[in-house]
């Protein structure tokens, strides 16, 4: 009784937290990508990088401008890794090999924080500083500024322009991420992570043994980790150890921080369309769905067949932190899944067929509930306008969404979007089945082991990054086929969604009619919960029952 109370009162905090926080940071954000005014440390920034930040841009020179940016970024990323032991703090770290980089490069470049390595025993001090956590500002800064570039061809009409992603970039950063990732480091710090510059460190155990524990500045990455749906942890048991989350309380701030910015979005959206009721519809998607996810996973861990120690120690305890038990690891896996985070603060290879499943078909929704910083708005947009182009087939009218006609050219992108990720799931998980040597990475046989490579390619290609960790990935090949699918899984994407940006921004609004379907009321939440849900089941069921509806079945 007294975990289910406190179960509940975790959840109605962080729902509550998030009420707080939706209309203040949402409006800031908008602020942000709508002002002409430039601050100083901006105007710095540009004149550095040679930048005219009042100088609009086309869809296609924006999308080179992500291109362009993220490939520096992964050359360095993957060249300061080879590189290590010549550099300052590398605590005597040999250098990364090279496919590993490579992975690795890929993985924080996109966002996707996948991690085929141990941190503490792999990464210096200052390749986890200049290196993995300046991408991870980046990588989330980027998210947003492709969906403020979608956004904006809503808003505007007869242009090409959608915006300049130097400065949507260089505000995001300054603005956003930098300040409020300050403040709460202070606020993990004072509860308890830890943030010094220490090496390994020999101490003592209760029980007299010898073991080395690595310091290093914890607080600050854990920070952005969350803020900017990253997910990758300075040591290799993430947000289960302690020196990274190490009460009740810092485990409830990192959920709130993983969700705050993307719950935030849709006020941001509906501020800039100038209906911010359009903003609580999408809202209202993302909410049920999360509800749903976190009740669910919570459900099986609670209640599935399991052995009688496990349902006395308050449900399946396995791989799950005694310190925060099955309601805190539930809540947590559910947000973290449905948000491009890979951050976990338990083993999701023990969670149940049921749980397990859920987790991963809340990344095969496009983690759109309410999804990564950036990516999870623009992603459920695209599928809002998919709805309403099914609307208007039901009913025989051309579709509009804001003002704007969904005509043949604005659904080809919008199907190639929907219909990417799951092909390079797809591909990439029947290619490793049916490659023997990458079938013996698998820790477990059958329907499980099917799983934990299931579940490997769909975080990669959905920029997640948490792992069924039962699957043993750091080979060439899985190094290799995984950083090729978060590249393509998160810039292929990114290609659809500006090429939309650029048409919608080319037409002419056209007005409102007893005929338009209203996309701020309730029928809309249900009919694009509705798109998602049946979407998502036709493509990957078939996959879903080889792997967790078979392991349920089994058991």
């Amino acid at each position: 009784m007294n975990d289910t109370l406190a179960g509940w009162l975790q959840a109605l905090a962080l729902m509550a937290a998030l009420t707080l926080s939706h209309r203040p940071l949402g409006d800031h954000i908008a602020r942000c990508l709508t002002t002409s005014r430039h601050l100083r440390p901006e105007r710095v920034v540009y004149r550095a990088g040679g930048v005219n930040p009042d100088a609009d841009q086309t869809w296609a020179a924006y999308l080179r401008g992500v291109l362009a940016f993220s490939l520096v970024s992964m050359l360095f990323l993957y060249g300061f890794q080879r590189l290590q032991d010549h550099l300052l703090l590398s605590l005597d770290m040999k250098p990364v090999p090279a496919d590993l980089a490579f992975d690795t490069a890929a993985s924080f470049v996109t966002n996707t924080n996948w991690q085929s390595y141990s941190g503490e025993s792999t990464m210096g001090h200052l390749v986890q500083m200049a290196g993995l956590a300046v991408q991870n500002f980046v990588s989330a800064a980027v998210g947003i500024a492709v969906v403020a570039a979608l956004i904006r061809g809503f808003t505007r009409e007869r242009t090409s322009q959608v915006g300049n992603f130097w400065a949507d970039l260089t505000r995001i950063v300054l603005r956003v991420l930098l300040p409020i990732a300050f403040v709460f480091a202070i606020a993990l710090l004072a509860a308890g992570v830890v943030q010094n510059l220490h090496g390994v460190q020999a101490v003592t155990t209760i029980a007299g043994d010898h073991q080395s524990i690595t310091g290093g500045p914890v607080a600050s990455q854990e920070a952005i980790k969350e803020l900017g749906t990253n997910g990758g942890g300075f040591y290799n048991a993430n947000s289960a150890h302690p020196f990274e989350n190490p009460t009740a309380f810092t485990d409830l701030l990192e959920i709130y921080l993983l969700l705050v910015i993307s719950c935030s979005l849709p006020r941001t959206f509906g501020t800039m369309v100038g209906d911010r009721r359009q903003g609580y519809a999408v809202l209202a998607v993302m909410g049920v769905i999360w509800v749903a996810s976190v009740a669910a996973v919570t459900a099986n861990e609670l209640h599935s067949v399991s052995s009688s120690a496990g349902h006395a120690a308050g449900g399946m305890m396995e791989g799950k932190e005694q310190r925060f038990g099955v309601w805190a690891s539930a809540l947590f896996a559910a947000s973290t899944t449905l948000t491009s985070c890979g951050a976990v603060n338990s083993f999701h290879d023990s969670y149940t067929p049921g749980g397990g499943g859920l987790l991963i078909f809340n990344m095969m929704l496009g983690e759109i509930a309410p999804g990564g910083t950036g990516s999870g708005l623009y992603g459920i947009l695209v599928l809002a306008i998919f709805a309403v182009f099914m609307a208007g087939l039901m009913v025989g009218r051309t579709p509009e969404f804001l003002g704007k006609k969904i005509r043949s050219r604005e659904m080809k992108f919008a199907s190639l979007y929907i219909l990417a990720t799951p092909v390079i799931v797809l591909i990439g998980a029947g290619v490793a089945m049916a490659l023997p040597g990458e079938r013996a990475a698998m820790a477990n046989p059958g329907p499980h082991g099917f799983s934990e490579v299931l579940y490997a390619f769909t975080s990669a290609a959905n920029n997640n990054g948490s792992a069924f960790a039962g699957l043993r990935a750091d080979t060439v090949w899985y190094n290799t086929a995984l950083g090729l699918t978060m590249l393509f899984g998160r810039f292929l994407p990114m290609v659809f969604v500006l090429a939309l940006a650029g048409t919608l921004a080319g037409q002419r609004p056209v007005p409102v009619t007893a005929g338009t379907l209203p996309t701020h009321r309730p029928l809309f939440v249900g009919l694009l919960t509705g798109v998602i849900l049946v979407v998502v089941g036709l493509t990957f069921f078939p996959a879903l029952a080889l792997g967790p509806l078979a392991e349920g079945l089994h058991r």
